[in-house]
């Protein structure tokens, strides 16, 4: 689908935050999306591979698509917040795009980093559409909100994911609340390499779907 691409400098808490918003070309948006980017020290930025794969899915979906970088990534203005000030950033990308398009629905998507941010702000709030989390760090991450959270939550995982590998993921993902759904993708490692085509061919499935 042909994709109408804008570049952004927003407000956020820290200083400006580098955006850039991928909207369809032909027709109306059906939903909004937020893409959060892997871990800021250790090169993760808006235009990791993953991140662009899962936003070009839901684009092609229909969906509007804004990814950003964290504080002290790209042009974005401040420094690493080891996720606190990093959940602020999001949700002032989130309430700009919610505010430029309203009354669309909106789903939060992340990987990795991004995937602990995206469950942190989306189980904070009250009507997210559906809450993407891929290659979840399952190894490292304790249980918190996740154990009560009512957002709908769909887990995307590498089948070989050395920090969240299936044994520990299905562990944790036990004890997550419900509404949730856990979808293996066959792959080589945490970054989904050898797997791009299947996690993106998941992910437009997702998109087009109603509840999880």
């Amino acid at each position: 689908m042909p994709r109408r691409i804008e570049t952004h400098l927003l407000a956020g808490p820290a200083g400006q935050v580098e955006a850039i918003l991928e909207a369809p070309e032909d027709g109306d948006a059906c939903a909004v999306a937020l893409i959060c980017h892997p871990h800021p020290l250790f090169g993760g930025t808006m235009h990791n591979k993953v991140v662009y794969r899962v936003a070009r899915a839901l684009r092609n979906s229909g969906y509007v698509v804004l990814r950003f970088n964290f504080r002290g990534v790209g042009k974005s203005e401040g420094r690493h917040d080891l996720g606190v000030g990093e959940i602020e950033d999001a949700r002032a990308a989130l309430d700009w795009l919610r505010c430029r398009y309203p009354g669309l629905p909106y789903t939060l998507a992340g990987f990795s980093f991004g995937s602990r941010v995206i469950l942190s702000l989306g189980c904070a709030l009250t009507d997210a559409a559906r809450l993407i989390a891929l290659g979840f760090p399952a190894k490292r991450d304790p249980l918190g909100a996740l154990a009560h959270c009512n957002a709908p939550k769909v887990f995307i995982q590498s089948t070989h994911d050395e920090y969240g590998p299936p044994p520990e993921m299905e562990a944790f993902y036990e004890q997550v609340a419900a509404p949730k759904r856990l979808i293996w993708v066959e792959a080589e490692d945490h970054f989904f390499a050898g797997g791009l085509d299947a996690l993106e061919t998941q992910v437009a499935a997702l998109a087009i779907r109603s509840g999880i």
